[in-house]
């Protein structure tokens, strides 16, 4: 790790601004590049790939260990604060007893990315890095096992270790919606991410990626806990209902604004395009590239329960704001009848042999 980095990523500070590209040109630019690259690479396969990773990637066994530590750490964290604030404070508030066990959810994940994006936020505003306002510099000066700012590298730290938290929080903690096994893979995907864009020094590009994700996890947890808070002991709050609203728009114009359209202009243009011209051979090029879009495909199928919310607001559907991602009352009443039915049939087949019911 290197404290001063002012040599790593604004070492271009003299280099001239690209400007962002449009759609059209990112498809036609990046089709063209991507199937450059892969015409000519004559010896890409298996061998290759094992040559690459132990050529240019670069992590210690005390990085992995620290990893491990802190995503052990933040599932302590979070139940700690479960079981001693927020469940307390839901139930001293009286939100209905159907939120109670969602509002946690919420209120820790609202406390983390607000963090989080506030300190990607520092980094890439209030330091001597460009990396938004001039994408392609995130490859400046890229140099195989070049030595990774102490800065970035706690950004690194703590975001690496909340997404591996994730995946079990996602699995045993939260609660279960339409989207919960797309949202696992999201979390392998962003994992393997940081994870390979730290081992092989991609992190400028990496840091860029985090800002534009995390800002909409803040304004999707911040709406629903006023949803959740909208009702307190059987009245209900007009201020939470408006606050509630003014999250649901803001969420659903920065979702298309980050995700959808500086995400690609400025990252996969990056990463598709200007690295390979930074960096002629760049390492895991497909690899990276290849998982970047999958997010990308992520944002979109997520944008759809954002579109599907709009529909129903204006259709007069829904009436208040609600995750359309969650199950409806119907629907678990629905899934808990199947389990029993299912359940009181079992116990009528022993051994292979059907027993006729008696009412």
């Amino acid at each position: 790790m290197d404290p001063n980095h002012m040599d790593d990523g604004s070492s271009s500070d003299g280099m001239e601004m690209e400007s962002m590209p449009g759609y059209m040109e990112l498809i036609t630019r990046a089709y063209s590049v991507m199937f450059s690259a892969f015409r000519d690479c004559e010896d890409c396969g298996l061998e290759l790939s094992r040559r690459t990773l132990l050529d240019h990637a670069y992590i210690t066994w005390m990085e992995i260990f620290m990893f491990i530590m802190c995503a052990v750490m933040w599932t302590k964290v979070r139940k700690g604060l479960t079981v001693y604030i927020f469940e307390p404070f839901a139930q001293w508030c009286c939100i209905q007893p159907k939120d109670v066990s969602k509002m946690p959810e919420s209120a820790w994940k609202l406390v983390f990315y607000t963090m989080s994006w506030s300190y990607s936020t520092y980094l890439l505003f209030f330091t001597n890095y460009s990396f938004f306002q001039n994408p392609p510099s995130v490859f400046y000066d890229w140099k195989s096992g070049m030595s990774v700012p102490t800065d970035i590298t706690i950004a690194y730290l703590i975001q690496g270790s909340f997404y591996g938290h994730s995946i079990y929080a996602t699995i045993y903690m939260d609660a279960w919606r339409k989207d919960s096994l797309v949202m696992v893979v999201h979390h392998f995907i962003t994992l393997a991410l940081i994870t390979f864009s730290y081992a092989f020094r991609y992190h400028n590009i990496g840091i860029l990626v985090l800002f534009l994700h995390d800002i909409n996890d803040i304004q999707l947890e911040f709406t629903k806990i006023n949803v959740y808070f909208k009702t307190r002991g059987g009245k209900e709050y007009l201020i939470n209902d408006v606050l509630s609203n003014m999250g649901a728009i803001s969420f659903s114009i920065t979702w298309f604004w980050f995700r959808l359209y500086w995400f690609p202009l400025k990252v996969l243009w990056a990463s598709c395009v200007t690295s390979i011209q930074s960096v002629p051979h760049i390492p895991f090029y497909f690899f990276f590239n290849i998982l970047l879009f999958a997010l990308l495909l992520m944002n979109i199928y997520w944008f759809l329960f954002i579109v599907l919310f709009v529909v129903k607001a204006l259709t007069g559907q829904m009436t208040e704001v609600n995750d359309v991602r969650e199950y409806e009352d119907e629907d678990l009443k629905e899934k808990k009848d199947t389990n029993d039915q299912m359940s009181a049939e079992g116990k009528h087949v022993q051994n292979g042999i059907t027993k006729k019911k008696h009412l």
